[in-house]
């Protein structure tokens, strides 16, 4: 075995996992569809993203981008303002790139899966009802016609590289679609809203930060579930839903 390079396991779940082996991620995805969103939308993104190595699926290989994350949930950002108006300068340039061609989700599905995950937290009584009941008035403001535009859809600090104040990459696009540009940005600064003015200034446009706080609320609610179902901690979403009040 001498000279074969370590594998590490950077993120394992029943329905997907990477891999790394020094400089090469592999990531098998048991759903094909899923990986070919993922595919499809990094060859069509105007933003950096990783090099795709090869792709058997359901394997697909990528390169290690340059850099470091721009933080984690629930930690401190060591990032410039730099970096993070950067990441939204990296954001703009998406939603305004042309729409992929598969569908996205509606207000009203988000609205209907917002409401069973509620009713779920309640039941099961993961969080308290008033704490439900405060974040999904807030989340209200979300739910409403939105212009489609090509977003990530899971923009979080974690899947956003850089280098410096310079932005070199964003991984994990398998919930890429048409969507609210404001809710990539909410995903964006969710945990680390003192970052929210160095995104905006980057991003370049006015936005309504009601609605940008509610898909804080928003995503949280939709997020819990998953989390536990996943055995991933929920911990810092519940704290940003606590928060709230």
């Amino acid at each position: 075995m001498a000279g074969v390079e370590e594998v590490k396991v950077v993120v394992a779940h029943h329905e997907r996992a990477t891999l790394r082996v020094g400089d090469v991620f592999l990531k098998i995805d048991t759903d094909r569809a899923r990986a070919d969103v993922e595919a499809a939308a990094m060859a069509m993104a105007p933003v950096p993203t990783p090099e795709i190595l090869w792709r058997k699926p359901p394997v697909l290989a990528l390169a290690a981008l340059p850099g470091t994350a721009l933080g984690r949930l629930g930690e401190p950002s060591t990032a410039s303002a730099a970096a993070w108006a950067a990441a939204g300068a990296a954001a703009r340039k998406l939603h305004d790139a042309p729409l992929p061609p598969w569908p996205g989700r509606s207000p009203d599905e988000v609205e209907s899966e917002l409401d069973g995950e509620c009713d779920w937290l309640v039941t099961n009584g993961v969080l308290p009802t008033d704490v439900v009941t405060r974040n999904r008035r807030i989340a209200e403001a979300a739910i409403r016609p939105w212009k489609p535009v090509f977003t990530h859809g899971d923009l979080q600090i974690t899947h956003v590289f850089a280098d410096g104040d310079e932005i070199t990459g964003v991984i994990d696009w398998s919930e890429a679609g048409p969507g609210d540009a404001l809710f990539d940005l909410a995903t964006l600064t969710l945990g680390h809203e003192e970052r929210l003015g160095d995104v905006i200034a980057g991003y370049g446009a006015d936005v309504d930060l009601d609605v940008i706080r509610a898909w804080w609320s928003l995503r949280g609610l939709r997020t819990v579930r998953w989390l536990i179902e996943h055995d991933f901690d929920p911990w810092p979403e519940i704290a940003v839903l606590k928060s709230r009040l």
